[in-house]
């Protein structure tokens, strides 16, 4: 019996579920671009952009997505033939890295794999082979969006420290956002970058760059950079057109603006943050529990080393791909695919699926999520262990 009709639920890393709210303010007429309300909107999400990443930096936005985002960062960091050096914990980091890489910057890679975080004792020892300073920036995911590793941006910026190197410190925070804790000026970073799809919880089309006083000033050379990505005429508009170099993406502001107020001035960013907590910690002890008997376990064995935003999980014998297939197909919910984690025309491709529980995420949601898995599994005769929904619930009842 096909159980699928009803409102489906895309329960993948982004996009994620967006708010009544924030599609019922988009939803109006297009407003006047010149004047009035839209400026003071618009000024308002400076402000807040500031506030979600804990920072008094300078803020650029682009009509972009991740990936344009990245190129934004890319253009203002370096010019031809600068050096990055990137700690790679999956997919997004290499992809980010080989982002670099095609706009002319010799790259070096720090692969740790895609289920640890990245060794701040390894960086801190390429940067002192780095005798000339030629390396520009560290480049780092905080959650890899794909692996779901999460690293340790202070630790890494202790790093940079450590070895006396001048080095500016980016971090990508485009999974993490709004879901994890990001200290940008505590933590030392020197750009961040971020998009509107995950835990902001607007639709795909803004990315956003954060970069300090330091940055700007190091950055000042940079030939890379163009008209469109330049992000000063962004982050000190003298009118208001310069902030996204034309015509401002009037409904996505709406949306953001909206999005912002349930963040920051409802729920409070430190309640967005233990809510995540405690949704990511009820499918871990979910997850814990199918793997007793059963091929099924976390990518990322540490907690402290888990992105709180997504979970990627190995189900052995091609289950996970089997399982996508019928949640879907049968009961309404999407999952993640396994991307990064091996490719497509391989039998380990269906080993793996992702779970997403980042931004508009309540506990009868994820509940809900598991249980069909679960459902799915008894189903398709996938073996597991018992007592994984009661584990679960115990989270989220605070036991």
């Amino acid at each position: 019996m096909n159980l699928s009709q009803g409102r489906p639920y895309l329960a993948i890393p982004g996009p994620s579920v967006m708010p009544d709210r924030v599609l019922g303010a988009m939803h109006r007429a297009a407003p006047n671009i010149y004047e009035g309300p839209l400026h003071d909107l618009t000024a308002r999400i400076f402000t807040d952009l500031r506030r979600v990443a804990r920072t008094s930096a300078h803020v650029a936005i682009y009509i972009v997505n991740g990936h344009g985002a990245w190129e934004a960062a890319n253009a203002n960091l370096f010019s031809r033939g600068d050096r990055a050096l990137v700690a790679s914990t999956g997919q997004f980091g290499l992809s980010w890295a080989n982002s670099v890489r095609r706009m002319g910057v010799e790259v070096e890679v720090l692969d740790f794999g895609r289920s640890v975080k990245a060794d701040a004792g390894q960086i801190e020892a390429a940067l002192r082979q780095d005798r000339e300073g030629r390396i520009k920036a560290v480049l780092m995911t905080q959650t890899d969006t794909a692996s779901t590793v999460r690293n340790d941006v202070a630790e890494v910026r202790a790093a940079i420290d450590a070895a006396g190197h001048p080095a500016l410190l980016a971090v990508d925070c485009i999974a993490s956002l709004g879901c994890d804790p990001f200290l940008m000026d505590e933590w030392g970073a020197d750009v961040a970058v971020a998009a509107s799809q995950k835990g902001l919880m607007v639709p795909p089309g803004l990315g956003f760059v954060w970069f300090s006083d330091k940055a700007l000033a190091a950055c000042k050379g940079s030939d890379l950079r163009t008209p469109y990505w330049d992000w000063e005429p962004r982050a000190f508009a003298e009118e208001y057109w310069q902030h996204f170099c034309g015509t401002a993406p009037t409904h996505h502001l709406f949306g953001l603006g909206e999005a912002l107020t349930m963040i920051l001035d409802e729920e409070g960013l430190a309640n967005v943050w233990a809510r995540h907590d405690r949704l990511a910690r009820s499918v871990w002890a979910a997850v814990d529990a199918w793997g007793v008997g059963g091929d099924i376990a976390l990518n990322v064995a540490a907690p402290d080393q888990r992105g709180t935003s997504v979970t990627a999980v190995r189900f052995g014998g091609g289950a996970g791909g089997r399982l996508r297939g019928w949640c879907q197909e049968l009961a309404g919910v999407t999952l993640g695919i396994p991307l990064g984690m091996a490719q497509s025309n391989e039998p380990a491709y269906g080993d793996y699926l992702r779970i997403g529980h980042m931004g508009h995420v309540n506990a009868h949601m994820v509940l809900g999520v598991l249980s069909v898995i679960e459902a799915g599994m008894t189903a398709l005769s996938v073996s597991h262990g018992p007592g994984a929904l009661d584990a679960a619930a115990a989270v989220i009842a605070g036991a």
